[in-house]
């Protein structure tokens, strides 16, 4: 009788994850932004030279791709529910605005990933309530995804699941909702069998754009929801603060046995500034507290989109936030001055700056090496760490409609890469740029071939 034996890229920990060998492929998703009758597409990028090796086109247009992510990962090695036998082996890639999911198969040519199911967005309102699919997480006993809103693109958001084998959705998550009607992210501390939920807003509260009108009366989100997450029950909620708009990325430490994590809100009303928070548990009772602050910069009104002409100033407007797996190093993309960020969290509540570096931005427009003269739009946003922490790979769109606002002259996709040196400093990898502007589709979300460090969660330290 043969051995079952479980998938190499599913590892215990990450202290041994981070002795993988060093990821090959990229997948990227593709955004049309002219809204017309062109699908979006997946792109297979070999991470040796930056090619474009694959682009595989969405069967019709609408999709607005966004965070797709593994059937399953190191989470099938939990001791409580093995699924030795699952094989990382598929993508689950929503579409935001379509409320439309693909599943792509990478077994058999992981440079060209073969789309093997749709799941049309019927089946999702019928059997979940749910649409607006934005975030994918393989769990130990299902696949979860987050949806942003109801069927009619209003409150309550909330998480739905899909069978492992099957992908069919199997329903709502939530048991017991309690006060939570926004939603955004969602991650676990499964070593202590709880949930963190975020908050950005409904569908029908950013499909058309960020409202200042909104903003002023801080109706975005601002909160964290705790949960029980065997009982699927509202535990806890933490508010930030009404003036810190729009709590987005979760990153909660690797190690399972530590109860803490980070979430980036991405505008202070009060003084245009992005925040990172750290959430902990103490005595029994969840907290957060603000541990960075990074201010706007002032700016030439004349070079700024219209919103911000009054302010004269850039806000950093932080998107996405990305933790290595050793828990020591968080990158942060200041997708609006143009900035890729990186902190030492040895301690958690004392983070310490250790480099940055510039590409794009709003006002700034910084070049990369590898195309010198050429003014660059869009800005850092979606980061995605590698297994051993050592290379950082950042696109330059956030949604299509939010990047018309900031970016009003249109946004031509990219790629770029930096390397993390063992103090913790960054530098921009001058001969690594993946150009999509011949594709003329932008550049969104990132995962890397075997996992990276925002795609699996572990059960032993």
């Amino acid at each position: 009788m043969p051995l079952i034996q479980p998938d190499p890229t599913f590892y215990p920990s990450a202290r041994e994850a981070m002795l993988a060998p060093r990821e090959e492929l990229a997948y990227v998703a593709l955004l049309d932004a002219s809204g017309g009758d062109r699908p979006d597409g997946l792109a297979t990028i070999d991470l040796a030279d930056g090619s474009i090796v694959d682009v595989h086109d969405m069967p019709v247009p609408g999709d607005e791709l966004h965070h797709f992510g593994w059937n399953v990962c190191s989470a099938a090695l939990c001791p409580y529910a093995p699924h030795p036998h699952v094989e990382r082996r598929y993508l689950i890639v929503p579409g935001l605005r379509s409320s439309r999911i693909h599943v792509f198969d990478v077994k058999g040519d992981p440079r060209h990933p073969k789309l093997v199911k749709t799941i049309e967005p019927e089946t999702l309102f019928e059997k979940t309530g749910y649409s607006r699919p934005h975030t994918v997480h393989c769990g130990t006993d299902a696949i979860y995804v987050s949806a942003l809103g109801d069927v009619a693109g209003e409150a309550p958001g909330g998480v739905f699941t899909l069978d492992h084998e099957t992908f069919e959705p199997t329903g709502r998550w939530e048991s017991e909702r309690g006060p939570q009607r926004l939603h955004y992210d969602f991650w676990w501390h499964l070593g202590h069998d709880t949930m963190i939920t975020s908050e950005w807003g409904t569908p029908n509260q950013i499909e058309a754009g960020p409202s200042l009108d909104l903003l002023v009366a801080r109706e975005y989100g601002h909160r964290l929801h705790v949960w029980d997450l065997a009982k699927r029950r509202h535990l806890q909620e933490i508010d930030l603060g009404d003036q810190h708009q729009m709590a987005l990325e979760l990153r909660p430490s690797h190690d399972p046995t530590k109860t803490y994590g980070f979430v980036n809100t991405v505008i202070n009303v009060e003084d245009l500034s992005a925040n990172i928070f750290t959430w902990y548990l103490e005595d029994g009772v969840w907290k957060a507290r603000k541990t960075i602050t990074i201010p706007a910069e002032p700016a030439d009104p004349a070079l700024l989109p219209e919103p911000l002409k009054q302010f004269g100033a850039v806000p950093p407007l932080v998107t996405d936030i990305s933790l290595t797996l050793d828990d020591r190093i968080l990158l942060l993309s200041a997708w609006g001055t143009g900035e890729l960020k990186a902190y030492d969290v040895s301690d958690p509540f004392a983070p310490r700056e250790t480099g940055s570096i510039r590409i794009g931005g709003i006002a700034r427009r910084d070049a990369h090496p590898a195309a010198p003269g050429r003014a660059l739009n869009g800005g850092p946003q979606i980061v995605e760490a590698s297994r051993d922490g050592r290379r950082v790979y950042f696109t330059n769109s956030l949604y299509r409609s939010w990047d018309d606002v900031f970016y009003p002259d249109g946004i031509s996709g990219w790629m770029a890469k930096v390397d993390v040196a063992d103090d913790g400093s960054i530098s921009l990898d001058p001969a690594f740029f993946v150009d999509f502007a011949a594709d003329g589709r932008r550049a969104h979300q990132i995962r890397l071939q075997g996992g990276d460090s925002s795609s699996d969660s572990y059960c032993f330290p």
